[in-house]
């Protein structure tokens, strides 16, 4: 897999739907990541294609497992308190699969840098490369002040923010801030009658 550094928000982008997968976060559906099926449709929704997973191979349930446990490790990091906790931990999960750093050309003839993974990687440690690599981009590029709980009372989730503004409130916008947002109408509502 080859990861391009310049494009951190992909990496933060799953590290935030990974971790919002969780039954502590999704109260309202229980678990998201229930079988490998349900890894596919999460892989698929965020674009990642894994060299450990080929098209047409569908993750197992070792693979699931692994990459639950890759949920917990990446809540913890967007729960650090410090962004030297957040480094630390980025550069183990970036490292997991890491074969190196590589200068090549993209589509249209400019060199990237791109992050490689390793050939014989796990699923999770392709995964742990792509979300490692994400959050250190962020850390470098924008600030942990990025790194935020979701502003719904009622929800646990977290997120990174890589707006360009940086002013998002809610870990999934379309579920947590409508959620909000319908709350506040039938107070409203009920407040004028």
């Amino acid at each position: 897999m080859k990861i391009l550094f310049s494009r951190y928000a992909t990496g933060a982008g799953v590290a935030t739907g990974l971790v919002n997968t969780s039954a502590h976060v999704r109260t309202d559906i229980g678990e998201v990541l229930t079988g490998p099926a349900e890894l596919t449709a999460f892989l698929a929704e965020h674009d990642v294609r894994l060299d450990a997973l080929p098209p047409g191979t569908p993750p197992t349930d070792h693979d699931l497992t692994q990459v639950l446990a890759l949920r917990e490790e990446t809540r913890g990091l967007l729960e650090a308190a410090t962004e030297q906790e957040v480094a630390e931990g980025a550069n183990r999960l970036a490292a997991r699969a890491t074969s190196g750093l590589s200068l090549l050309r993209d589509a249209d003839g400019h060199w990237q840098w791109h992050v490689t993974t390793a050939p014989g990687a796990s699923a999770a440690d392709e995964l742990a490369a792509l979300v490692g690599t994400g959050l250190l981009g962020v850390l470098h590029t924008l600030s942990h002040d990025r790194f935020r709980p979701c502003a719904s009372p009622t929800c646990t989730g977290l997120f990174v923010d890589t707006s360009k503004a940086g002013r998002r409130r809610y870990c999934i916008p379309h579920l947590c801030g409508n959620r909000l947002n319908v709350a506040k109408h039938r107070a409203r509502q009920q407040a004028a009658e």
